[in-house]
């Protein structure tokens, strides 16, 4: 029972190296203590349970912020937001347990020591976290690689990705704990040096060349000063608008009035004003008056995106759903191009099972009786005078490897979100992974949402400019440049496989190496 109620409170505290605390350190001792606790777990069932329970605790308090949609949720009471955290978190919790577990039974079967077990834990974590990802629509909120957002670690997702990068994270703890737990002298005349061991170091050498070298050859100096504008402004709003009256039909005026107010005036200079997710509240896809309106802070040369909903009708015009979209809106009110959401949050912006779950007096947390229905897929939008601008919605931002279309491959990514429902650690959560999509990416993003956290980030992940939670503004940058597509944008999740493969095939050639970690 021991190793069990250990595991579940060091899952609960790799979590603190999640935003907002960002207490890195914490993790990667949690990872390492894991290590000691999966390495004497004596049946596979065991090891399983090691890694659900560790899974368990890092989910629930890393998905903490789940519970406070449910306070503005009238269908449901404030206490099931609690229970649903849970829910999902004993669901995702399958997945670091098919990790441990598959490591466990791959170290034994080989018959390897401390040194398999790392390289075997690596690899299945990155395939874990690609599988939690993908399957039944996937959920990769909070991947361990995000831990290390603000260290120089974070560029190797410039190559490998996401996934693979936690793979590391997660290898190199043990490696850490091997080295740590050596005596001198075994370290440099018998572990490094004996023959035997020679498989060992190679594993060791490859995984720090993997890990380091991007980090290395990568610069880190602070940003620059933003350069006076001479081209096209990004002009970011956020209106603080909260969650509590976002959909009270008394204040759609109200709330217009503020976005265009905070939008400012034409000027000489062309801007792309950004709105957040749902900022429009009216018809925008077939009222021409709605998006004239829209339209009257907008110059010759201005275009407003904004988020709102596009109504799917049938043949006789009655509304049977809705898609969550960005609209492009020119000068005059032209309508110069719209995108869909394609990764919609199931019970958040449709019901599963509506005709069973709807009796039971279950509904999705975004209010309305219809569900809505997803879009393509990654898209980009040539705007006149801005170039091509990539557009993911809110939820969307947190999928590795599926943010860019890489055939029509734009300037910036243009990420619209209401984090407004997510109490305090969401935002920061939802920000720290669009840094790491910019990383790996190489590219530009822009966040706006209606109550924060709204920044514009570089393509090496770097906040230039940001509006906190809870406030009221605007900010206007020049767009930063984007960078040539990176090696991970051309394998994509193939990444994963990648690096799973070598470290599964070092911890096979390690299998000699048989001393444990401690």
């Amino acid at each position: 029972m021991a190793p069990l109620l250990s595991a579940l409170l060091l899952g609960i505290l790799s979590a603190f190296g999640f935003a907002p605390l960002g207490l890195w350190p914490l993790t990667l001792l949690a990872f390492g203590f894991l290590y000691l606790i999966l390495s004497r777990a004596d049946t596979l069932w065991r090891a399983a349970a090691i890694g659900a329970l560790f899974g368990l605790g890092n989910f629930v308090l890393g998905l903490d912020w789940i519970a406070k949609a449910f306070t503005y949720q009238a269908a449901m009471p404030a206490w099931l937001g609690w229970v649903a955290v849970v829910a999902l978190s004993l669901y995702l919790a399958v997945f670091p347990a098919l990790a441990t577990a598959s490591a466990w039974w791959a170290t034994r079967r080989v018959g390897g020591g401390a040194v398999s077990l790392t390289l075997f834990l690596g690899a299945s974590w990155a395939a874990s976290e690609w599988l939690r990802g993908t399957i039944f629509t996937g959920f990769p909120w909070n991947p361990i690689a995000v831990t290390i957002i603000d260290l120089p670690f974070a560029f190797v997702s410039r190559t490998v990705g996401t996934y693979a990068l936690s793979g590391l994270v997660v290898a190199s703890t043990g490696f850490m704990l091997i080295l740590a737990t050596r005596p001198r002298d075994a370290l440099t005349r018998r572990t490094l040096l004996t023959a035997a061991n020679i498989p060992a170091a190679i594993g060791l050498g490859i995984l720090v060349g993997l890990y380091m070298a991007p980090a290395l050859l990568q610069r880190f100096d602070p940003p620059p000063p933003p350069a006076m504008p001479t081209g096209p402004v990004v002009q970011v709003v956020q209106p603080d608008i909260g969650q509590g009256e976002r959909w009270t039909p008394d204040l759609i005026q109200r709330h217009l009035a503020r976005l265009q107010a905070l939008s400012g005036v034409a000027g000489a200079k062309p801007r792309l004003v950004l709105w957040p997710e749902s900022a429009i509240e009216g018809d925008a896809q077939d009222d021409p008056a709605v998006r004239a309106q829209l339209a009257a802070i907008l110059g010759p040369h201005d275009i407003l995106l904004g988020g709102g909903e596009a109504a799917i009708r049938n043949a006789a015009g009655d509304e049977i759903a809705a898609r969550n979209s960005v609209f492009a809106i020119g000068s005059g009110g032209a309508l110069l191009g719209r995108y869909d959401k394609a990764h919609l949050v199931p019970y958040g912006e449709y019901l599963p099972m509506r005709s069973l779950l709807s009796p039971l007096g279950l509904a999705r947390l975004v209010p309305g009786d219809i569900d809505f229905k997803p879009g393509p897929g990654p898209q980009t939008l040539a705007l006149p005078g801005f170039g091509k601008v990539g557009l993911q919605l809110c939820y969307e931002m947190v999928f590795s490897g599926h943010v860019v279309d890489e055939s029509n491959r734009p300037m910036f990514v243009f990420n619209p979100s209401n984090d407004a429902w997510f109490g305090d650690s969401g935002p920061p959560q939802h920000l720290a992974q669009a840094r790491l999509r910019a990383i790996e990416e190489g590219m530009p993003v822009v966040r706006a949402t209606p109550t924060g956290i709204s920044a514009i980030v570089d393509a090496d992940g770097r906040v230039l400019k940001s509006l906190p939670a809870g406030s009221m503004g605007m900010m206007a940058l020049p767009l930063p440049s984007a960078l040539p597509a990176t090696l991970f944008a051309h394998l994509g999740n193939l990444a994963v496989l990648l690096i799973a493969l070598l470290l599964g095939g070092l911890a096979f050639a390690a299998r000699t190496y048989k001393e444990s970690f401690i």
